[in-house]
């Protein structure tokens, strides 16, 4: 495909508002930290001359998505991000399209750290489009995270990780790399969809690499490298 027909949705994680999803000592945001990263990623697509969306921009949720009860403004908030991917699908045609929504990852819910690690990228149960998306965002994420590999190998040594984490978090018993969950903004988008888990908020070592320019950098080039790869090869 050529990049001028090419259509880049960009999906950030969760609102200011919910509950969680942050670092237990809150040095990291997972909303804050997500839009950052697509802020980023955005202006360098736009600078390669792709045309790129982003679902929703702001921490606070919209007029949309305010509802009563926290589980209620999820649904409604989740609702928006599908329409709005599915509005453009629809006005440029859903072949042109690909969502990507980028989050981090958390091994727990009770504030404390934990030892797991690693990037992950998620697509809809079933062969589809979207894994070969999955593919090229994988084959990125080896390439740029090949420091971060070799601090989880030194980090197994010191407890920073268990010994059976591994810097790409993947399941093979599909024959690809990605794994398969029944995520809404995966299941009820009209293109390919993926969900990246970039490392874990809740690993000390993990939020101290997010935090690095060497990482921020990192997970940028992850995205855009992949989203290029793919969009070139369609």
């Amino acid at each position: 495909m050529n990049k001028e027909d090419a259509v880049i949705i960009l999906g950030t994680a969760h609102l200011g508002t919910t509950p969680g999803k942050c670092s237990p000592d809150k040095s990291v945001r997972e909303a804050i930290y997500s839009r950052e990263r697509i802020e980023a990623i955005e202006s360098k697509l736009r600078e390669y001359g792709y045309k790129v969306y982003v679902d929703h921009r702001d921490l606070q949720p919209n007029n949309q998505m305010k509802a009563g009860t926290p589980k209620s403004q999820q649904s409604r908030e989740l609702t928006f991000r599908t329409n709005f991917v599915n509005s453009l699908c629809r006005g440029y045609g859903a072949n042109r399209c690909i969502y990507v929504s980028l989050h981090l990852d958390a091994a727990g819910d009770d504030g404390k750290w934990m030892n797991a690690g690693g990037w992950s990228c998620f697509t809809s149960p079933g062969r589809t489009e979207s894994d070969r998306l999955a593919e090229c965002l994988y084959d990125a994420a080896e390439h740029n995270l090949a420091d971060y590999a070799r601090r989880m190998k030194a980090g197994k040594k010191s407890g920073a990780y268990g010994e059976n984490q591994k810097p790409l978090r993947t399941d093979l018993t599909d024959g690809d790399r990605d794994k398969e969950a029944s995520y809404f903004v995966l299941t009820k988008t009209n293109c390919p969809a993926v969900l990246t888990e970039n490392l874990f908020q809740d690993n000390k070592a993990d939020v101290a690499f997010l935090l690095s320019e060497e990482g921020k950098h990192a997970i940028e080039r992850i995205h855009i490298e992949g989203i290029i790869r793919f969009i070139e090869g369609r």
